[in-house]
């Protein structure tokens, strides 16, 4: 349920902060094409104007009252004209502006690096000036500092939206999602209550009928039936206990956890399990590290332990080795438990852990298991704050449980 929240969440966070990231995106855009297209308009007027005014100048007219009274509002815009050995013979402004000593050093400076008439504007964002040099003829410099500074205000206060709007899509994200996944969450919840309810039911009954069936007389005539009958009913009971175990790892709760020695937890449990791996061979080894204390429920934690060897044995080579590690780091507590044998296809890895899951797709009855071990062994490790995972490598199956160190 927990997965599916967060997928849920992520996925309508991801798909609302896009379209935040896209409006702004587009507004920074529009605004900064309408400055590039102000500013190149600019500087192809006044070249058309230098240029009919190039003609006068050839017939020593004065110069053309139109560029000269030319004014612009938006840009500080100047004009030097050229004489054909490309130096200035006169500086206009097209604003209420002084020409500087600056923009003069900038004009003079363009014309000795530029070798050919070309339009540069670049960076809107980096730029000081954007130009039009007409070699022989004219330059028009362009001052676009405020522009610089007016679209760099925009684009910060774009970014400071952004990041108030996403916290506001994280909370509208939240809401949205715990609107989504309320039904699923509570028919989870029905499913889990009728597993738990149903097995109490039949526990009873059950336990009625195997004791009839002990209290039947046998003869060779009904023999096979009634060991039938008792095979069946046997299976049904571990059946409801795995599934009265499942329903109690899912309402574990922090407030009946206490402090206790997992290293002695595990060490005991490994060494119970000897006899078992015996008989197939098998050699437990444990590298566990004393002493590591952990707030948890302890008979989960035994059965976790235990589910985890006794599906190691289950799979284990024969004649192989089955590692029981325990470690702990500054911020974690890692157990690890390792077996030869039988691999785990990557495609299941997380499959594995839900309930009646079962590799076996022929769901052997003879094998004796039901799918829910895992399962069993997952709830506990997330009731406890921690994750579990498995993996197969080189012949090797693993898994790993890592619990965060807490101090209550």
């Amino acid at each position: 349920m927990e997965n599916l929240k967060k997928k849920t969440f992520f996925t309508i966070f991801i798909i609302i902060s896009l379209f935040a990231l896209f409006f702004a995106t587009f507004f920074n855009i529009q605004i900064y094409h309408r400055e590039y297209t102000g500013i190149f308009n600019n500087l192809t007027r006044m070249k058309n104007l230098t240029i009919e005014r190039h003609e006068l100048f050839d017939k020593e007219k004065p110069i053309n009252d139109d560029l000269r009274n030319r004014k612009v509002m938006d840009y500080e815009v100047y004009t030097f004209i050229l004489n054909d050995n490309n130096e200035i013979v006169d500086k206009i402004s097209h604003s209420d502006n002084d020409i500087s000593d600056e923009i003069i050093t900038k004009a003079k400076n363009i014309i000795e690096s530029s070798k050919t008439s070309k339009i540069k504007i670049g960076s809107l964002y980096w730029n000081k000036y954007a130009y039009n040099l007409e070699e022989s003829n004219s330059l028009t410099i362009v001052n676009i500092t405020n522009t610089r500074n007016m679209l760099l205000t925009n684009l910060l206060i774009s970014l400071l939206l952004v990041i108030v709007g996403e916290i506001i899509i994280c909370i509208i994200s939240k809401k949205i999602t715990e609107w989504i996944t309320k039904p699923v969450e509570m028919s989870f919840k029905r499913e889990k209550e009728f597993v738990a309810n149903a097995s109490h039911e039949l526990k009873t009954p059950l336990a009625v009928m195997m004791a009839s069936i002990d209290c039947l007389d046998v003869s060779k005539k009904n023999e096979k039936w009634i060991n039938n009958l008792k095979s069946e009913a046997d299976r049904m009971s571990n059946l409801i206990t795995r599934l009265l175990d499942l329903s109690k790892t899912e309402y574990l709760k922090s407030e009946n956890f206490n402090k206790f020695d997992i290293s002695m937890i595990i060490e005991k449990r490994a060494l119970t399990f000897e006899s078992l791996a015996y008989e197939k061979n098998i050699t437990i080894e444990t590298n566990i590290s004393e002493k590591v204390n952990m707030f948890c429920h302890k008979e989960s934690i035994d059965e976790l332990v235990s589910i985890l060897i006794d599906n190691a044995i289950s799979h284990g080579k024969d004649n192989s080795i089955i590692k029981v590690n325990l470690s702990v780091s500054k911020n974690e507590i890692k157990l690890e438990i390792i077996n030869e044998g039988e691999s785990i296809p990557e495609s299941e890895y997380e499959k594995i852990f839900e309930r009646f899951y079962r590799n076996d797709k022929s769901h052997n009855r003879k094998s004796g298991r039901y799918g829910l071990g895992l399962a069993i062994a997952k709830n506990i490790v997330e009731s406890h704050n921690g994750n579990i995972r498995a993996y197969s490598k080189d012949g090797y199956t693993t898994f790993e449980v890592k619990f965060k160190i807490n101090e209550h």
